[in-house]
């Protein structure tokens, strides 16, 4: 065998770590899987199966022309189970890919344990160099997500780094769709136009507010109990994955400008609503829907309150209630090198969000690129940087440059600039449309010859 005597440990099957361990077996490499949520869950997770989607079962869209789209293209090519699991447990979701999560978790658990070149150990890592020495690998990719154990997150403290950084995340509520009030809501996509006669319906149900509606609303979020941060901490969260009570404090019209604008929702009058609120189905049954956008620090006490305020809501039912819980972070900076090994354990390696990244796709991405470069080593090649054009090349170089860690999305901002000529320059309306255009064609064409040339 090619790669007999050369096994790879993979501590943590969520997005990143499945990513990386099926990325390596399909190449011939043993690989050793280490998990430990069917001994216990963390604070955010519901399901002992692998790879649970937390916060929302959207995995962001699928547009060409958008970051998220661009990353998409990368890890097909790269060969993303994730990517293909999302594809194939997919539900109605506009240009968005959003999954059923637990037939999606629970079919990526059945491929990883029948996987002949994976063993799954059902066990607590708490030092990643023991547990390679343990199971005699010869390398490590450490992929605990944000919500790392306390032992292992110890072990990452003591021995790898005192610095402590960390961000908040919360998690929005899902609905039971059986106790909406429907003749008070209405099916619209807000970028998709629908044909009724060829059968079409929209993916998404909208409760609109008049303006006394939403700003009573508002209030009531304000006034709301919430959960306190946790060990004397300041809350800080991502600012792109803000709970709706914060809006509601920096402002009464910061959530109609975000989560609930109502632009694009027209009702089938053409009114426009005030605001919206916005549900997605989290299954293709439509049995149950989450409120996009909702993150949330309420009580569940104040959550059930409050959300009961939104119109076809006043008889809900909850099947899960919204949360919040801390995130940590690696400064990747200043402890990794660009292949996102340890500078000072160098055959530890790092993926997923504690590298500093910030959902699903890059959090899966970063897992398909440290298999990429344990992989090269593997067949005896030295790791290579990846074009700060492309989609994870980007990312890997905003996590390697930024001066303290703050997790960041996928957007066309991490990439360098794209010039546009006087022609294109002029066109005020369909300038940015025509930017992202050409970023991401320049990205796929870059992504495509730096992948023929590293053979």
């Amino acid at each position: 065998m090619k790669f007999e005597g050369k096994k790879v440990l993979v501590i943590g099957a969520g997005l990143a770590g499945t990513d990386a361990a099926i990325f390596l077996a399909n190449r011939g490499v043993k690989v050793v899987l280490v998990e430990c949520k069917t001994l216990f869950l963390n604070p955010a997770q519901k399901m002992k199966t692998y790879a649970e989607l937390v916060c929302t079962n959207s995995l962001k869209s699928m547009s060409p022309d958008t970051g998220h789209g661009l990353l998409k293209y990368e890890m097909k090519a790269l060969g993303s189970y994730i990517l293909d699991k999302g594809m194939e447990y997919a539900v109605p979701a506009g240009d968005a890919l959003a999954v059923n999560r637990e037939e999606f978790s629970k079919a990526i658990t059945e491929g990883l344990k029948s996987h002949e070149n994976i063993e799954v150990y059902e066990e607590e890592a708490e030092n990643p160099l023991e547990l390679q020495k343990k199971f005699e690998c010869v390398y490590t990719i450490v992929a605990t997500g944000p919500l790392t154990t306390e032992k292992l997150e110890k072990w990452l403290t003591s021995d790898l780094s005192e610095d402590d950084f960390y961000f908040y995340d919360a998690i929005a509520p899902v609905v039971d769709a059986d106790t909406l009030d429907y003749s008070k809501l209405y099916f619209k996509d807000r970028h998709k136009e629908i044909s009724e006669e060829e059968g079409e319906s929209a993916d998404y149900l909208n409760a609109p507010m008049t303006k006394e509606e939403y700003e009573e609303f508002i209030g009531e979020l304000v006034k709301a109990e919430k959960v306190p941060a946790q060990k004397f901490e300041d809350y800080k969260f991502f600012e792109s994955c803000l709970p709706v009570d914060i809006m509601a404090e920096r402002g009464v019209d910061t959530a109609r400008f975000s989560c609930m604008k109502p632009i694009g929702l027209e009702k089938k009058d053409g009114s426009l609503p005030y605001a919206c609120v916005q549900l997605r189905k989290e299954n293709l049954l439509g049995s149950a829907f989450n409120l996009v956008g909702f993150q949330t620090r309420l009580t569940y006490k104040e959550q059930v309150r409050v959300f009961r305020k939104i119109p076809g809501f006043e008889e809900a039912s909850f099947i899960h209630l919204g949360s919040v819980h801390r995130n940590s972070f690696l400064n990747s900076r200043k402890l990794l090198n660009f292949d996102l090994s340890s500078k000072k354990y160098e055959t530890v390696h790092f993926a997923g969000q504690i590298t500093g990244v910030e959902g699903y796709t890059e959090s899966a991405s970063m897992g398909l690129y440290t298999a990429w470069q344990v992989l090269r080593k593997l067949e005896g090649k030295a790791p290579i940087a990846w074009p700060v054009d492309t989609g994870i090349g980007a990312l890997v170089n905003y996590i390697m440059t930024v001066p303290k860690p703050s997790p960041s999305n996928i957007n066309f901002g991490l990439l360098p600039t794209i010039a546009l000529d006087k022609e294109e320059r002029k066109n005020r309306k369909l300038r940015k449309k025509i930017k992202k255009g050409k970023a991401s064609a320049r990205a796929r064409e870059s992504f495509d010859k730096f992948m023929d040339e590293s053979k």
